[in-house]
Formats: C-alpha cells, structure tokens, sequence
C-alpha cells in the first residue's frame, strides 16, 4: 500500500480508536482517505511514466558494460568503440527484415515493423548527430560502467560523451538533454 493513504488510515483509525469501518460516505475522514489514494496513484503513475522513459538508457549502459566484459575489461580506442556503436545502432535490423518478409505484398506495414523502424531511424540519427553513451576510453570510467548495478542514481557518477559518426569525441554531461 502507498505511503499516503497508509499514513492517513493510521491517523483516522488513531482517532476512531481503531476502527475506521464505520465511517459516512461524505465524512471528512473517508475524504480524507479518498484524496490520500488520488494522490498515490498519480503518484504511482508519475513513477511508472518516469522508469519507461529510464529504461533505453538504463539498457544502453548494460549494453556497453557487457561489451567491455567481452573485451577484457581494458579502455577502446576510438575504432573499437564506434564498431560496438554501430552494433547498437543496428541491433534491431533483423527482425525488421523478419517482420518486413512476413507482410504480404501490397499490405501496410504492422505496427510492430513501424516501431522498429522508428527505433532504428532515431538510433541512426542520434549516431550521426552524436552518439550518448558513457566514455569507453578511460580505465576509470570503465570500473565505474563495471560496477553499474542497474539504478539509475549511479550513471550520474559515469562520465559521459557524444561520439559522432565521423570520429568526433564530445564530453557530456548526466541526464542527457533531448534524447
């Protein structure tokens, strides 16, 4: 249960010494009480909302830390990276090419295929224009992006480029602006 309506249950059923069965419909108490569970599950919402929207980057690191383990655990060079990039980047062309073979002929797209494009469209984009992903190139970083547990809270103490696809290296800062 939420913190909220816990806390305002607590306090009616204090004043009603412990019973808050008995309460009238229009009662300040059962107001009170509604308003407390309003207000959680906006709040819960607002929550829900905020992980969906974590959730790419939250994978992009995993990504890249799992690319590092396959590597060894050293800093890349700048041609290594942009290649673990370029996986990124296309991660999804198979199945689009899956999705697309299975549409019959004069068909419109599913909404999966569209979907997929999208993702990739925006992933080519962002590549072209910048690419955000925390610096592979320096041993610090790396033990930093090996010790990421999942939460959101540590990519704040990773530090973070913008690589292009013509090799430019950006330093960036925690949270990305527009992405």
């Amino acid at each position: 249960m939420a913190k909220t309506l816990e806390k305002a249950r607590k306090a009616i059923s204090k004043k009603r010494s412990g019973t808050i069965d008995a309460l009238h419909q229009n009662s300040r108490d059962s107001k009170r009480l509604h308003r407390a569970q309003i207000r959680d599950e906006r709040l819960e919402k607002l929550a829900s909302t905020k992980r969906k929207h974590d959730k790419p980057l939250l994978r992009r690191v995993r990504f890249f830390r799992h690319a590092v383990s396959e590597l060894g655990n050293q800093p890349l060079e700048l041609k290594v990276i942009q290649s673990k990039i370029h996986e990124y980047v296309h991660q999804y062309d198979e199945e689009y090419e899956a999705e697309k073979k299975t549409r019959r002929a004069g068909r419109p797209s599913s909404t999966k295929e569209d979907l997929l494009k999208m993702k990739i469209t925006a992933l080519e984009k962002e590549y072209r224009d910048g690419f955000y992903m925390p610096d592979l190139s320096t041993e610090q970083n790396i033990g930093m992006v090996n010790r990421f547990d999942g939460s959101w809270t540590f990519l704040n103490s990773l530090a973070w480029v913008k690589i292009s696809e013509a090799g430019v290296v950006k330093p960036s800062s925690f949270p990305p602006q527009g992405l």
